[in-house]
Order: C-alpha cells, then structure tokens, then sequence
C-alpha cells in the first residue's frame, strides 16, 4: 500500500517552520500486515508538544521517521490472529504498547511496559519493523503509530476500539491529551475530593489535568499559564482559580491562594520554571507531579532535607498511569455524559500539508490542541 505521510528527515532545523520546511509531504509504502499487526486509515491526527520534540531535536529519535502519536481512525486491513478489531472498526491509537507479558504489564502497570518503550526508542512496531519504506530507505515509527500520514501500520495492542458515533477530532485526543492529563490527576496524582490542586501548563495535557481534577471532586483547582486566553478556557472548563504564569511570584500567589499551597501540584509545562513554581506552590506534605519531557540535558535541583523534613513527594507521570483499554472508554463515557468536555481542547482543524505551519503555532504556544483532519 502506498499513502501520504509527513517525512522528518532531520530535526533541529530553524524556525519559522513554514521557511525551512523540516516536514515533506511524500509516498511511503508499507506491506500487507503481519501478524498482530493492522492498518489503520487515519482520520484525525492532534499536535502535541511531543511531536514538536521531534521536529526540534529536543528528544532524539532514529531518522528518517514520520512524527505523530494522538490519533484516531478506522480499521482498513488486519493481519492474521489479530481478534480485537475488524475491518470498519473506529479506533482511538495508543502511542505506547503494551505487551502483556513482562514484569509491569503483569502487575497491572503497562504504562511502563518495557518491550513497548524499546521498540519506541528503536522507532519500529512492537511486532518488528520499521515497515514504512520512502523510495526502498527504512522510514522508522514514532512511538509505534506515526499518524501524521494517510494511514498507519501499527500493533493490534496500540489500539483502543471506540463508539462509531464518536467524532474522528475529539476521539484523537483520548490517546494522549486525555490520558496523560485527566489521568495523572485522578491516578498519579491520586486527587481526592475537597483537595487543593495547581496545574501549570495549560496545554492540551495541562487542561485535560485540570478536567480530571474536576472529575476528581478537587475543592479547589488553580490554572497556572503565561496565556490569558488559556486561563480563560481553563475556568470554562473547572477551573476555580487562575494565576497568570508570567508572574515573577506565581508560586507564591498559589500559596497565598492556598494559605500554605496546594495538595497536589501538577506540571504540565514542558519547562524546569514549570515544575520549579509547581514544586515550590505545593504545601507541606504535599505531592508534585510531573508529564513535562524535557530536553534530557536539563536537571533540577533542590535541598534533600526539604523532601524529608516537609514529608513531600515528588512523581513522574507517564501516560498518566493509565491503563488504556479501561480508561479511554472510561473517559470517552465521561465525554458523552458532558462531564468531561474534551472537545473545548480543540483550537482548528487543518490539513495535512498544513503541518509546518502548524508547528510554528505549537512552538509559540498558540492555541490548545490543532487537529489534522483526513
């Protein structure tokens, strides 16, 4: 089969994106799937500021590689022994697999699956690969989907089969967005009702946080973001306060918010200031959650005896903890109930050879989530 896709060949190139072009519209081609393997023809493809790691060269990935990761779409072909979908299905796709078998797949922890997150790092499926091929060259995975692109060849375990009445946009985002964020405020976080929460970052992450600790029953849920028109969306949304992240004082603003800071604090920004200010507006006791994939150079530091003496805890969030065969359908129930408004995250649809532009719009934090529409 031969489709359309969005082709990164090197990454690092200089902004405006829409000059130096580091995305190509081109034919790739892939085989007939293997077994365990399926086609997926995409429909909605989402811009997440882990694509622009890529594009950037924030994270390193093996080249060349087709990006994208929060997606939907339907079932055009499967190979053989794969049960869990059909041809026509609508499915949202997972950008990390789970394999089932090793040791935190077993425990009931398959964000953390370790053959999945190996054949992300190699760029390939979890059922081998990578199968893409530009003009008879290897064309590598992201994170097992690559979705900005006609159709993606992907693992029967990166998919989540979802209602056919559900629309293409808004079902891309519960792969990523939703999960990430909705997820680590209800369980990496672990929110319970009446307590405090800070989120910095509003994103698609960051305000898919702030709908979780809605969900969760928070008393009080405080939107930290330098946008005011983010901040605006986020108390559409849930949100009970908001502090504008450009501040010099927005930690203590939380604390002052607060009389002391907040139960949870949850970090969405991507940035060290980010989690520095999420950090430091968490009261005593309190935890501080991370989903920021920063550049890998970049470390923070901070007096141990505070984390003893003040008895905090400090987590990294990844998939939101998620498990993603129960939760996207968890969520998406949310959604048709109106209780989680998903589709308020979505800034503009666009098209494919729009993608260069759109990433200019990422990096300058404009808008919440944009969606390339097939």
């Amino acid at each position: 089969m031969k489709f359309k896709a969005a082709v990164l060949r090197q990454s690092g190139l200089p902004r405006p994106y829409a000059t130096s072009r580091p995305l190509s519209i081109e034919t790739v081609e892939v085989p007939p799937p293997a077994a365990g393997e399926v086609i997926v023809a995409i429909k909605a493809a989402s811009l997440c500021h882990s694509d622009l790691s890529v594009v950037n060269g924030d994270r390193a990935w093996p080249m060349p590689i087709v990006p994208g990761h929060e997606a939907s779409g339907m079932v055009e072909e499967v190979g053989p022994g794969v049960l869990s979908v059909k041809p026509g299905d609508h499915v949202a796709l997972i950008f990390l697999t789970q394999c089932g078998e090793c040791e935190h797949c077993i425990e009931g922890r398959p964000s953390l699956c370790a053959r999945g997150t190996q054949a992300n790092r190699e760029g390939r499926l979890l059922t081998g690969g990578p199968r893409l091929r530009l003009d008879g060259q290897a064309v590598h995975h992201h994170m097992g989907l690559s979705a900005f692109a006609e159709y993606a060849m992907v693992s029967e375990k990166s998919l989540v089969k979802i209602p056919e009445d559900l629309p293409f946009v808004e079902a891309s985002l519960f792969g990523c967005a939703v999960m990430c964020g909705a997820g680590t405020a209800l369980y990496s976080a672990g929110i319970r009702p009446g307590q405090t929460v800070a989120v910095f970052g509003l994103g698609g992450v960051g305000l898919a946080a702030v709908l979780g600790a809605v969900t969760a029953g928070a008393g009080r849920i405080i939107a930290v973001d330098p946008g005011e028109e983010k901040l605006t969306l986020a108390r559409l949304i849930g949100a009970t306060d908001c502090v504008n992240a450009g501040s010099a004082n927005a930690a203590e603003m939380v604390r002052e918010l607060t009389q002391g800071g907040v139960d949870h604090a949850i970090d969405a920004s991507s940035s060290l200031d980010g989690f520095g200010n999420a950090f430091e507006s968490t009261r005593r006791g309190g935890c501080t959650v991370t989903t920021s994939l920063t550049h890998p150079s970049q470390k923070f530091s901070f007096p141990l005896a505070r984390i003893v003496a003040e008895a905090r805890t400090i987590k990294g969030s990844y998939i939101g903890t998620c498990v993603p065969g129960r939760d996207i359908p968890a969520f998406i129930q949310l959604y048709r109930q109106g209780r989680m408004p998903v589709d308020k995250l979505v800034t503009r649809t666009l098209k494919l050879d729009q993608i260069n532009e759109a990433f200019d719009d990422l990096s300058e934090a404009k808008g919440v989530r944009q969606v390339i529409v097939f």
